[in-house]
């Protein structure tokens, strides 16, 4: 697919905020005199915006943040030590993990702002500029939703970086970021299609910028249970309910399953190439050293039997989620895994991602769904719930129609709580290693509690109340005198 590939274009990999290494114009690449002329270079700096989501998603930078400094998963001790020291919450401003989550969010923002600042001058098709404009608008959203969700209040670079000059930007206020995701997504929502097809399939729609928008709108009414942005989350989910173009699959495991990328339960997915352009949720999260993937698995981390025996028996994403055994390729023995051995090589392992068709290490082509039509259901029940001091009909209806997929009961009578409980149980299950927990668990203010309460493997989190953000990348401190570190570091 088209959208998959990255474009080495002028400026388009550039760090924004606080840089002092900048290149302007990196070797072999076409300088902006030359380029940004035609529609289809105004295509190409488009299609260069997906190449980093590539990077963003692939599995370390978004995902496990999300996993271990949560609770659903836990690094092995003899692994990556900046990786050990997030789970344990020992957490500094050097930790590469932090770093690659900033310089990466803020190489996409550059590459957004590329285009809303180059492609209006372009000659060309109007639609097609304003959708072109509109996308970036959506991914610059989309990756500052990501820092602020994890450092709290951050630079705001809305013009394409083009010098080293005034680059010591100072933060923004939480409210001012949360402001700028809503302004471009609902310019975006305005300008971009319904649908694509062919090869364009997989590129922001105006369903995706509604969703998103809905998620942003939960998490900016965070614990407040008075906040007007309940009411605005059920009302931008409920536009995506009815565009009539989602849906769950009727298998839990279809909405991972290669031949459904781009599908109907997919507002928006980051999209990779079996062996070519591919992930590393295969050989990376395999059992370490099982002959079951390319290259032997290499067993990151282990998932928390916390979350492992949240699932009831009932609960049908439990095997399309976790692998727990396998027939040994060579001596045809079955290998059971546990949540309890601490053998690396016998842990059950996070699998809906897994690509088995791939034969080499890292090549994995499934898609990373980044919002699925299930979260806009729950999304939905959650907001309309609080909105309403309660759960009404239509979010019991919204909670029960992803329980019913999964298997299990219908929820009922349950106070306002208790509904709260439920949906973010019902939010940990259903979107179990899909970037969601960890940004959970911080918008309802329950990640202390969580994270105290899983010590398994001698954790003991030295967890306090100011970790609720990230601390700001050392570097980035060092190269702009104008940030101030987050409390607490």
């Amino acid at each position: 697919m088209k959208l998959i590939y990255g474009f080495s274009i002028a400026l388009a990999g550039l760090l924004t905020a606080c840089v002092p290494d900048l290149d302007l114009n990196p070797p072999g690449s076409q300088s902006v005199g030359t380029y940004y002329k035609t529609a289809s270079d105004a295509d190409a700096a488009t299609l260069s915006m997906y190449g980093q989501l590539r990077a963003m998603y692939r599995d370390e930078i978004v995902v496990t943040p999300n996993v271990i400094a949560a609770d659903d998963g836990i690094p092995f001790l003899t692994g990556n030590a900046d990786r050990v020291a997030m789970w344990r919450y020992g957490i500094i401003s050097t930790n590469t993990f932090v770093g690659n989550i900033w310089s990466n969010a803020y190489t996409g923002i550059q590459r957004s702002n590329v285009v809303i600042s180059r492609v209006p001058a372009i000659p060309m098709d109007e639609t097609t500029k304003k959708s072109y404009v509109g996308e970036a608008k959506f991914l610059r959203a989309m990756h500052y939703f990501t820092l602020v969700r994890f450092f709290g209040g951050v630079p705001l670079v809305t013009n394409e970086t083009t010098s080293l000059d005034n680059v010591n930007v100072a933060r923004a206020s939480v409210d001012d970021v949360y402001k700028l995701i809503e302004s471009d997504l609902k310019e975006a929502e305005t300008v971009l299609p319904k649908s694509y097809s062919g090869n364009n399939i997989g590129r922001a729609t105006s369903g995706a910028a509604k969703g998103l928008l809905a998620k942003v709108y939960l998490t900016w009414a965070g614990a407040n249970a008075s906040s007007p942005y309940w009411a605005q989350a059920a009302a931008k989910a409920k536009e995506v309910m009815d565009m009539g173009n989602y849906d769950l699959w009727a298998n839990y495991a279809d909405a991972f399953d290669l031949k459904n990328r781009g599908g109907k339960e997919s507002l928006f997915e980051v999209m990779y190439i079996t062996d070519l352009a591919g992930n590393n949720f295969t050989t990376g999260y395999a059992p370490r050293g099982a002959p079951i993937v390319p290259s032997t698995g290499s067993g990151i981390f282990r998932v928390s039997k916390s979350l492992f025996d949240s699932y009831t028996a009932a609960d049908k994403r439990k095997a399309a989620t976790f692998l727990t055994s396998y027939v040994h390729p060579t001596t045809k023995a079955t290998v059971t895994l546990s949540t309890d051995d601490a053998d690396p090589a016998r842990a059950v392992s996070f699998w809906k991602l897994a690509d088995l068709t791939s034969t080499v290490g890292g090549g994995g082509g499934k898609s990373f769904v980044v919002q699925r039509f299930s979260d806009i259901l729950l999304i939905y029940a959650e907001a309309l719930s609080e909105a309403n001091n309660g759960p009404t009909a239509d979010a019991y209806t919204a909670i029960n129609r992803v329980r019913a997929r999964a298997g299990l009961e219908p929820l009922s009578g349950l106070n306002r709580q208790q509904f709260k409980d439920a949906i973010l149980q019902e939010r940990r299950l259903e979107f179990a290693f899909e970037a969601n927990r960890w940004f959970d668990l911080t918008r309802t203010g329950r990640l202390l509690t969580a994270v105290a309460a899983e010590t398994s493997y001698g954790r003991s989190p030295a967890i306090k109340a100011t970790n609720v953000a990230f601390p700001i990348p050392q570097r980035e401190m060092d190269a702009n005198s104008a940030l101030k570190q987050n409390d607490g570091y």
